[in-house]
């Protein structure tokens, strides 16, 4: 079967703790059971994917160490390709430290890279073929920037559509915004790339008004328990967040820009995608963990019937 799409980008173990509140700096805060489950970006967005049906190959780093084999192991379970992730000898695989607070399921997260930090570009281009062969290409900004610019411009290069989930927030070249044709960002993202404020629907409307113009093709804000907003040079269109009770938030934003993936990749049209995207982050919440709580297509189907 053809690859529908390819995610370049991060693969952590999450080493998750819930906390009655989170600390302040300098506080120590008594958790509950450590919970170790399969996390990153770049592979939240994989599985995601994958688990909605789409053929999926991740391309990233792990260590050869016992969190790499388990990473490995988790994706290749859920139905993604790891036949192109490189397992690097000597070094950690990324590891991600994050607190929930039991009541609000506010979170913080603190990242050691580890071997995602050795993907560069010379990685990125060994697999042209892979990324030439995809219907949508996946980045965010968890690994390497010369990486996440060579996995762009070779999909330009190919015709491969391009999402860029600009998550966390760094500064990157402005030249890259050519070369996304949707960029994913939440309402803090966006603030701090249009260096705008975003909370009112003008002010998001102004902001991506300004992406925009910088080369975006298309710009998608996830505002939230709000839902979604998409602009690009035709056409607007905004979709509320469906009603849930959230256990854990950890990875929502990871489903919805691997939904949208799988959404782009079968041309459906803007407010169905954006439809379909909150349906799939919102069913991802239910459950605690990142990649341990991507729903399946039969579930996201399922859900959308009992509410629309």
């Amino acid at each position: 079967m053809a690859t529908a799409i390819v995610v370049a980008g991060s693969i952590n173990m999450d080493l998750v703790v819930h906390t009655p509140r989170l600390p302040v700096p300098g506080e120590t805060v008594l958790g509950g059971n450590l919970q170790t489950s399969g996390g990153g970006k770049g592979a939240n967005q994989a599985v995601a994917a994958a688990r909605l049906g789409s053929p999926t190959v991740m391309l990233g780093c792990l260590g050869q160490d016992s969190f790499g084999d388990a990473l490995f192991a988790g994706l290749e379970n859920a139905g993604v390709d790891c036949s192109h992730v490189k397992r690097v000898p000597g070094v950690n695989s990324g590891v991600a430290l994050i607190g929930i607070e039991d009541g609000t399921r506010d979170n913080f997260i603190i990242a050691s890279g580890g071997a995602n930090r050795l993907l560069h570009a010379a990685d990125i281009e060994s697999h042209a073929d892979v990324i030439a062969g995809a219907a949508v290409l996946v980045c965010q900004l968890e690994v390497p920037l010369d990486a996440v610019q060579a996995a762009l411009q070779l999909a330009k290069q190919h015709g491969t559509r391009t999402i860029l989930n600009a998550a966390p927030y760094c500064e990157f070249p402005a030249e890259w915004l050519a070369l996304v044709d949707v960029l994913i960002v939440n309402e803090t993202e966006a603030a701090r790339l249009s260096g705008l404020p975003v909370h009112e629907l003008e002010e998001i409307e102004h902001a991506s008004a300004v992406l925009l113009g910088r080369g975006v093709g298309a710009v998608v804000i996830t505002l939230g328990a709000r839902g979604a907003h998409y602009v690009d040079a035709h056409q607007r269109a905004y979709y509320p967040a469906y009603p849930v009770q959230p256990v854990d938030t950890v990875g929502a934003g990871d489903a919805f820009v691997g939904a949208f993936a799988v959404a782009l990749a079968e041309a459906r049209d803007v407010e169905e995608t954006l439809r379909f995207s909150n349906a799939v982050a919102a069913l991802a919440t239910t459950r605690a963990g990142a990649q341990a709580a991507m729903p399946t297509r039969a579930e996201v189907d399922a859900y959308r019937q009992q509410w629309e």
